[in-house]
């Protein structure tokens, strides 16, 4: 035995552990999701979700070292995550049309591979002009991302667990927002904030990978919905293509959960707005315009675009609020955020399940409630914790508002689904991410302008308080009641999903009452509304 057979054994000794807890998480995931081909379709959608939050998260990441190294304020900072966000608007109504014409897959893989050629760019921007240009176009490019992944949601999972499998793909959402933070914030403090943007932009290779080799492109209609305990994904969904769609291997009545509940409260479709054709022949202006006619997803729209308006503040400036009001450096500041990740975590598993199995049992307005409900908790839960004096005492409030405000998103996002007939959801969705993209764009200028101006009237620190590092106590103030002010879009996102909930059985109802929910005829006329 030579030395290197030698160390190659001892390394094996060493990783034993490390492979077998592996397994045995990897097995538990798989069964939690139901299965293998479930658990694959659940990881690349969730991962990708993660790569999208992660790369726009990185600004707030390292933010303290952007603002020493270029010599830049709050607002310019805050204008980094605008133009991103705004790029992604500009973008994504053209994405959700091709989200509903063409193979979601195939562009999606595309989409990633230049997602991390822009972020990559950003690591070798030489001024802050090219560093803005190179975060629209991460904006533009990734703006694929929130039509394509909801629109396989529901062509993958069946809407009795939609609540439940939103909950773990929306986890890779939060996870995502986690990494940028810890990765970027890591590699900014031990090499340059230059590294945290080289860090983010390899990820994106090998996910491209994963989703062209592994994950097929499923039906339109129902037909590649998998069953609970799938093992072999292309055989599935080859399966589902070539059967009849009631006899798909994943198939569910007609009528899917939200629907059947509506029918057994008697609740009757809008025959204004019932679809008679094939819904995805629509043109682009009168698919926005029929949408846009659902009252239920207008509220829905405005509702999410107000949550994540104050998540977008929230995240561009929580690591620079921390260190400022509480005085701590940036490991404490990034150890904070992790313990939020993990209420957030526990939010959005836990709300899924729940809702589900209350609209299952008739409650059909669950998925209305529970958001609201959400919302306006996790804002008052945030009070205390915004103008606590000492980080232990404010720690607990942070984690509870945080884990209340990410339980609002699966449940809302299911009911978006319900509400619509699975021809737009392409366009459907990208309708609500071009509004949400322009409330999140705003959301940091919004933030950092108030931040600034109140940090300029207060020369020194308040008590309690002190400076450290390169973030003035002024500053921690001036987002003290910036972060107060803005709490006011959670309460009206709360209130907004209160309102939706007369219009939402109805609507469940009119959706599933529009043209046949199996393959479209290929001589089917377009509606004209």
């Amino acid at each position: 035995m030579n030395a290197f057979d030698g160390a190659e054994r001892r390394l094996a000794l060493l990783t034993r552990p490390l492979r077998w807890l592996g397994k045995r998480v990897r097995g538990h995931v798989v069964e939690l999701v139901g299965g293998p081909a479930r658990a694959r379709v659940v990881v690349v959608l969730g991962g990708v979700l993660a790569l999208s939050s992660a790369q726009i998260s990185t600004v707030g990441a390292v933010a303290p070292q952007m603002e020493l190294a270029l010599h830049i304020d709050n607002t310019q900072i805050g204008l980094l995550s605008t133009v991103a966000l705004l790029g992604g608007a500009l973008a994504v109504m053209p994405a959700g049309l091709l989200v509903d014409r063409i193979q979601r897959i195939p562009m999606l893989a595309a989409s990633v591979v230049l997602w991390s050629i822009a972020t990559g760019y950003g690591a070798i921007a030489h001024s802050y002009v090219d560093l803005l240009l190179s975060r629209a176009a991460l904006g533009i490019v990734s703006a694929t991302a929130g039509p394509a992944v909801a629109s396989l949601t529901g062509d993958y999972f069946p809407s009795r667990e939609r609540g439940k499998v939103y909950g773990y793909i929306l986890a890779g959402e939060i996870g995502g927002t986690a990494f940028g933070f810890l990765i970027s914030g890591f590699a900014a403090s031990v090499v340059s904030w230059r590294a945290a943007f080289v860090v983010l932009a390899i990820p994106g290779v090998f996910l491209a990978w994963s989703m062209w080799h592994t994950v097929p492109e499923p039906a339109r209609g129902g037909q590649s919905r998998l069953a609970v305990g799938t093992v072999d994904l292309v055989e599935a969904v080859r399966a589902g293509r070539d059967a009849p769609r009631e006899e798909a291997p994943g198939a569910e009545p007609t009528r899917d959960l939200a629907q059947e509940a509506a029918r057994r409260r008697g609740f009757r479709p809008d025959p204004r707005l019932v679809l008679r054709a094939d819904p995805r022949r629509m043109p682009l202006r009168e698919a926005i315009v029929y949408v846009l006619r659902i009252p239920t997803n207008v509220l829905l729209i405005i509702s999410s675009s107000l949550g994540y308006f104050f998540f977008s503040g929230l995240q561009t400036f929580a690591i620079v609020f921390l260190r400022g009001h509480f005085g701590v450096g940036q490991a404490a500041a990034t150890g904070v955020l992790g313990l939020l990740v993990v209420a957030a975590l526990i939010g959005t598993l836990a709300s899924g399940p729940l809702t589900d199995a209350l609209v299952r049992r008739g409650r059909i307005e669950a998925r209305i409630w529970g958001p609201a409900i959400c919302y306006i908790v996790g804002g008052l839960a945030l009070i205390p914790g915004i103008i606590a004096g000492s980080l232990s005492s404010a720690i607990g409030f942070y984690m509870l508002g945080a884990g209340l405000i990410f339980a609002a998103n699966p449940p809302l996002d299911s009911a978006r689904l319900d509400i619509m007939p699975s021809g737009l959801w392409g366009r459907a969705e990208s309708v609500r991410t071009f509004v949400r993209s322009v409330a999140q764009a705003l959301a940091p200028v919004a933030f950092g302008a108030i931040a600034d101006l109140v940090a300029h009237f207060v020369p020194q620190a308040p008590v309690g308080t002190h400076v450290h590092g390169i973030v003035s106590s002024a500053t921690g103030t001036g987002l003290e009641v910036s972060f107060l002010a803005m709490l006011v879009t959670l309460f009206a996102a709360g209130v907004t999903m209160v309102r939706a909930r007369g219009t939402y059985p109805s609507d469940v109802a009119t959706a599933g009452a529009a043209w046949p929910p199996g393959p479209p005829r290929p001589d089917a006329p377009t509606r004209r509304l």
